[in-house]
């Protein structure tokens, strides 16, 4: 193991980051020196750029990839070799949006009557019905619903009712 490896991960260590980041941290920082053929305390700012490019362009990463390994070789070159700054022009590849699919009515009608219990399958009633996240499901009382109007309480008065802030 090289000294400047051991300094990395003791750096690492110190500020608590997981086993997993020490991984994608490490591998980073061993992707740039491959690409480079160089150690990574010998490199200078247009090699950096031209790594980011190549992850880019030519290898075509996804943009958590590209970040990441940003992320791990801004580390080593900021808090292990104690660069001042790293001032790269980095451009990210912009992440794409994922529409996510429709489920059709029998697909929501299988869901629902595979729950056997009936607090869940109401509560999930409710979140798909309402568009509601988990949390704003299980912030709902019954003091939030109109049973005879058969509507929220968030439709009777201007105030947002309990948990929906």
């Amino acid at each position: 193991m090289t000294s400047l490896r051991q300094r990395m991960i003791t750096a690492m260590q110190m500020h608590g980051f997981s086993p997993r980041t020490h991984a994608s941290y490490l591998s980073a920082v061993r992707g740039l020196a491959k690409y480079t053929h160089r150690a990574p305390d010998t490199l200078d700012r247009g090699d950096l750029q031209r790594y980011f490019e190549h992850l880019v362009t030519e290898r075509k990463l996804a943009p958590a990839s590209v970040k990441l390994s940003y992320n791990g070789i801004r580390f080593l070159y900021l808090d292990v070799l104690a660069w001042p700054a790293l001032d790269l022009e980095v451009a990210l590849p912009k992440r794409p949006q994922r529409i996510p699919g429709l489920l059709t009515r029998a697909e929501v009608a299988a869901i629902l009557a595979a729950c056997p219990d009936a607090r869940y399958r109401t509560m999930l009633t409710l979140c798909y019905g309402c568009g509601l996240r988990l949390s704003e499901v299980l912030a709902v009382r019954v003091a939030d619903i109109d049973g005879e109007g058969k509507r929220g309480q968030a439709q009777l008065s201007s105030a947002p009712p309990h948990g929906f802030n």
